[in-house]
């Protein structure tokens, strides 16, 4: 293993607007790279040390479509099951063509929210979602906020066509009801505990919100990256909302625990087959189309996951490895076949460039320090 190369480009990110950033990579359970460049602090006197924490944003779809894989394991919930199975108000939806407004002819399943096929869009300005937020005095819970939503219009029929969206904010509610757990309550005792993550949440300590890395967000006009609030999550629609597609804090240390034990087997979370099944394509014809659009190359999406389906194209790698991404940049891949993870941290939103560019790159030099 040689890893010298990744070491040189992670230095030298400050150089396109990373003011920081953390990587580790784990195989076989054991950590095989660590390695931090940058500052922590909007003053950039502190360099990152590892114990920092960041928002995950969609990262957190890692870990609420686990949390249904587990469930459907259980035979608690299936992926073929109504969504109005749960939640009631998701029995009489609508979808929206053009100026009209029609009653929509397909039922909305599990499977379509997880694969971002349910036709929601990722909108909580609507009139439904703000009465909700009103009538609750801004103290809706998830299971509330979600439920307004199904008085919106769908973009399309659910099935038809690939859409990202708030999809895996009603996929933790109905993770609630089959439980009969609360999200979070759901979450810490079937995967934080069990993997021993101590620095994962909703809702961050004051002790954690000191450990949060400076925040930034990208002009694009600038060029530049420019600081904004440490504790800012504009997905965290109400102090009792539990966002299951962006709400999530958590550390290096503990998602690299996390995409560890997914890598290897299952571990603790799941077993090898649901894991194959999590990660197995489920865009057709017209959604590939959609999702192509994002220039993920070489990849397509699966339970709320991205997945390697061809190395023809997009770089080294692995066909099934898998993972997702967030919007200030953090990065989770997960390969169940060589038994690699790696989870790469930096804080900065509304930089495109990481996406394109950085975690490809990223992933490429993990393989080839692997010499794969």
């Amino acid at each position: 293993m040689n890893f010298d190369a990744l070491t040189k480009y992670l230095d030298s990110l400050h150089t396109v607007g990373v003011p920081g950033c953390d990587l580790a990579i784990y195989r076989d359970h054991e950590p095989v790279y660590r390695h931090m460049a940058g500052h922590r602090d909007a003053a950039g006197a502190a360099p990152v040390s590892g114990d920092e924490l960041y928002w995950l944003y969609s990262c957190t779809k890692v870990f609420t479509t686990c949390a249904a894989m587990q469930l459907i394991d259980r035979g608690a919930l299936s992926l073929d099951d109504p969504v109005s199975a749960y939640l009631p108000a998701f029995g009489s939806l609508t979808v929206r063509e053009g100026d009209t407004v029609r009653p929509a002819s397909r039922v909305m399943t599990v499977r379509h929210l997880m694969s971002m096929q349910s036709g929601l869009d990722y909108d909580m300005t609507t009139p439904a979602a703000q009465a909700e937020l009103e009538r609750t005095k801004g103290l809706a819970t998830t299971r509330q906020l979600v439920e307004a939503k199904a008085h919106d219009p769908l973009c399309f029929e659910p099935g038809t066509d690939f859409l990202y969206s708030l999809s895996h904010d009603v996929l933790a509610a109905v993770i609630e009801v089959a439980s009969g757990m609360r999200f979070s309550e759901y979450l810490r005792a079937n995967i934080f505990e069990p993997l021993g993550l101590k620095n994962t949440g909703f809702f961050p300590s004051a002790a954690q919100v000191a450990r949060i890395c400076a925040q930034y967000e990208y002009d694009d006009a600038r060029g530049v990256p420019v600081l904004c609030p440490t504790e800012a999550n504009s997905y965290r629609y109400s102090p009792n909302y539990e966002s299951g597609g962006a709400g999530l804090f958590s550390g290096v240390a503990d998602c690299i625990a996390f995409a560890d034990a997914l890598a290897c087997g299952g571990g603790k979370l799941t077993r090898p087959e649901l894991i194959q099944l999590w990660s197995a394509n489920q865009l057709g014809p017209r959604s590939r189309a959609t999702f192509d659009e994002w220039q993920r190359l070489g990849y397509s999406y699966a339970l709320g996951v991205r997945t390697r389906v061809s190395t023809a194209v997009g770089g080294r790698g692995q066909i099934g490895e898998f993972g997702w991404d967030g919007a200030a940049g953090s990065w989770m891949m997960i390969d169940p076949i060589n038994h690699i993870s790696a989870f790469y941290a930096m804080h900065v939103r509304n930089f495109g460039y990481c996406y394109d560019v950085i975690h490809p790159k990223v992933r490429d030099l993990i393989y080839e320090g692997f010499g794969l």
